[in-house]
């Protein structure tokens, strides 16, 4: 079987054997909008839950729009236009519109990465500026929820008269889902927020995983910060495999975020009858497979169909390379996952990305990982508490060779796009 993983920009194509692959797991197709940008204006214009754009846009001075940065392939060139259009004639002056990339505590997004993000228009003719959650100066004080968190968003958004934020849906590993309250956190919100709502106590928690809303403290936690900071209006939009937009969401952050999880849910899960001893995944492409923090949302995305003491083997591109200093000083300051976990369920320990070396102890506490990638030597994959492997072919026919003649074998060609699970 002749299969082609999203890997990079390119895709890598893998052949594997028919008589052991029980499940291909893809998103179910939605038919794209054939135009989009006319689905946009309409969503803006009719909304879910809340006055049109234009009515809300009345009056104000300034309007803060947060889109996501550059690891999430939203349509900002063809949201933006709408969304400026419609405040500009509503009476925002331009001077008072600020673009506010939603970085959380990636890097900034500039020069020619900003133009592809944002378009060549929208980054020379408006303010176009990038969240830096490190710097808690540039941050307001909303206050302590009763979980804990401390409430910590970016002033920029706080002090907009109009706030609106953009985004993309789709199966998240921690928040259930993707978009909506995201945006604000952990899109701008300080590292004092974040290091406390990405803390073991809500990341251990059963129901801190994609798919899942109800019961599921970093949902419910992000949701009550964003209501704390406000916000006026979103416009989020779902995708298919090709990227291109197959729903478009738009008005109350609550109300119009969960309708567009009602419409990505039924084409995203992908059930299997059991669980598989070997599932081939990758980290979903460019832009989210350019480091090794962000393929752990793959590996993650394959625990659901994976036999406990199976392999996960992940394909992913990691032109970045590891992610940042501080996730990479994690490897070198802690021997082992078990050590890891020891420390930061001790509450003494922080190292910011730390949650994402959690996630990843959760995929290993259950199953291996071979890793496939140009984009890094073995030497240092084989440092990221990973194995390295040459190919995907060769990942799999070891692990079959392990597992014996009955082994079998399922594979998510868009990794973590897709929410795979057991049964009917």
């Amino acid at each position: 079987m002749r299969v082609q993983l999203d890997y990079g920009k390119t895709g890598l194509d893998v052949e594997l054997p028919d008589d052991r692959v029980v499940g291909l797991l893809q998103t179910q197709d939605a038919e794209p909008l054939t135009d989009p940008q006319a689905a946009i204006r309409a969503a803006i214009a009719d909304p879910i839950g809340t006055q049109p754009l234009s009515e809300l846009a009345r009056g104000k001075q300034t309007a803060c729009i947060v889109v996501c940065d550059i690891t999430r392939p939203v349509p900002n060139k063809q949201i933006l236009p709408e969304l400026l259009s419609t405040i500009e004639q509503a009476g925002v002056p331009r001077e008072g519109i600020t673009i506010l990339v939603a970085t959380g505590l990636h890097r900034p997004n500039e020069g020619d990465e900003l133009v592809e993000l944002v378009g060549a228009d929208v980054a020379e003719n408006y303010c176009c500026e990038n969240h830096h959650g490190k710097v808690l100066d540039e941050h307001t004080y909303l206050g302590t929820t009763e979980r804990g968190v401390p409430a910590w968003i970016d002033t920029r958004y706080i002090e907009a008269e109009l706030k609106i934020t953009t985004g993309l849906i789709e199966p998240h590993l921690m928040a259930g889902y993707s978009g909506g309250r995201k945006l604000i956190c952990p899109g701008i919100a300080a590292l004092e927020t974040v290091k406390i709502w990405h803390g073991p106590d809500f990341l251990e928690h059963p129901k801190a995983d994609q798919g899942f809303l109800e019961g599921n403290p970093v949902h419910e936690e992000n949701t009550l910060i964003a209501k704390l900071a406000g916000c006026d209006f979103i416009v989020n939009v779902t995708l298919d495999k090709e990227r291109r937009v197959t729903s478009v969401v738009a008005g109350d952050m609550e109300e119009a975020f969960l309708a567009g999880v009602s419409f990505i849910e039924k084409h995203v899960k992908a059930p299997l009858p059991e669980a598989v001893d070997v599932v081939v995944t990758c980290s979903a492409g460019y832009p989210l497979d350019t480091t090794f923090y962000q393929a752990v949302k793959g590996l993650t995305g394959a625990l659901p169909i994976v036999k406990q003491g199976g392999t996960i083997v992940i394909a992913a591109s990691l032109t970045e390379g590891i992610g940042s200093p501080e996730f990479q000083s994690l490897f070198d300051d802690n021997a082992s996952l078990e050590i890891f976990m020891e420390r930061i369920l001790g509450k003494e320990y922080f190292v910011m990305d730390q949650w994402q070396l959690e996630e990843l102890a959760k995929v290993r506490r259950k199953a291996k990982v071979k890793f496939v990638t140009d984009g890094l030597p073995a030497e240092t994959i084989n440092g990221l508490f990973v194995e390295s492997a040459a190919t995907v072919e060769e990942a799999v026919a070891s692990s079959l060779t392990e597992y014996g003649p009955e082994a079998q074998v399922a594979v998510i060609p868009q990794g973590p796009y897709v929410l795979p699970t057991v049964g009917a």
